[in-house]
């Protein structure tokens, strides 16, 4: 099950074809989905969840608390919309682009991708394109 809750007035447009793409890339990934939750929410919300849970007093665009156990694929992921829309700026795509980048970097750190390393990193943009190719 994946739920979408919202701290800020954001919504987004097509819940369920964006549940259903999640739901795809795990199983895509060998995984299986227990339970995801996103909530989009402004900087000033991720910024305390960052200095409280991970000492870290920087804004950032995601923050995911990874439960899963094996295979079965469990967590909690914040979004700030704030810093999506700001990065998408800076990066010069759209916003629900860079949301939808966002959206499968967390569920892809589930499935065991990582990227702290140069090529660690690569590969998880890889992954990212190639699930973003997949939205429909």
């Amino acid at each position: 099950m994946i739920n979408f809750n919202y701290e800020t007035a954001f919504r987004l447009d097509d819940e369920d074809r964006i549940s259903n793409w999640i739901s795809n890339t795990i199983t895509s990934e060998s995984y299986k989905l227990e339970e995801i939750n996103y909530v989009f929410c402004d900087d000033a919300y991720l910024h305390k969840l960052n200095v409280e849970f991970l000492k870290h007093d920087t804004l950032t665009d995601i923050i995911s608390f990874d439960y899963s156990v094996g295979k079965l694929i469990t967590g909690d992921i914040f979004i700030s919309v704030e810093r999506v829309d700001d990065n998408a700026k800076d990066f010069n795509v759209s916003f629900d682009d860079e949301l939808h980048r966002v959206i499968i970097h967390g569920v892809l750190h589930y499935c065991g991708y990582k990227d702290k390393t140069k090529d660690d990193a690569s590969l998880m943009r890889d992954k990212e394109n190639h699930y973003l190719s997949k939205l429909s």
